[in-house]
């Protein structure tokens, strides 16, 4: 990345990376404050803009869950193993966008932690599951929370407004993603 895509000068090429993110993200915080506390002000909704914002969030949120020590792919996966229940390997890996045998890998490494199982699917005979074992779904339970505690602890130290704006903003979000996969 760039300088330049960090929200620096041209001239700035040479700057430490660090003072760049920490002046851009000063500069970002700013504006996004404005935003909201003058609604009659211009609003910036472009794409870059706010996924800036989502990027960071999530990023901070995420490192936030430490039970069970999970690699991000373990955590993903077994986090859709305990909102969806059981899956097929090559479902789970369709939805988690990687090859069937990197799933298999991970799962395999998943169960000797003891946090799934695999077992016959009675629908097909044929077909195995994979399914979150007990422990598992605690280790979910817990990282959820863990999550939600981060997330929370955020949107305390926000302005009545702002809190008001996110409480508004998010639902509507996961809302459009909702309808579009309802749709597809």
């Amino acid at each position: 990345m760039t300088c330049r895509q960090r929200g620096a000068s041209p001239g700035d090429r040479y700057a430490r990376p660090e003072t760049v993110d920490v002046h851009y993200t000063y500069m970002h915080n700013e504006v996004m404050h404005k935003q909201v506390m003058d609604p009659a002000g211009p609003l910036d909704t472009s794409g870059e803009h706010l996924m800036l914002a989502v990027e960071e969030i999530v990023r901070y949120v995420r490192r936030s869950a430490t039970t069970g020590g999970l690699s991000p792919a373990a955590s993903s996966a077994l986090g859709r193993l305990g909102r969806e229940g059981p899956q097929r390997l090559t479902e789970l890996a369709r939805a988690e966008n990687v090859s069937q045998p990197n799933m298999t890998q991970l799962v395999t490494r998943m169960e000797r932690a003891g946090l799934v199982r695999r077992t016959a699917d009675r629908a097909d005979g044929r077909g195995v599951l994979v399914e979150a074992t007990d422990s598992g779904l605690e280790v979910f339970r817990q990282r959820r929370a863990e999550r939600a505690d981060a997330l929370e602890q955020l949107v305390e130290e926000l302005t009545e407004p702002e809190r008001r704006a996110v409480a508004i903003a998010l639902p509507a979000l996961a809302r459009v993603i909702q309808d579009r996969q309802a749709r597809s």
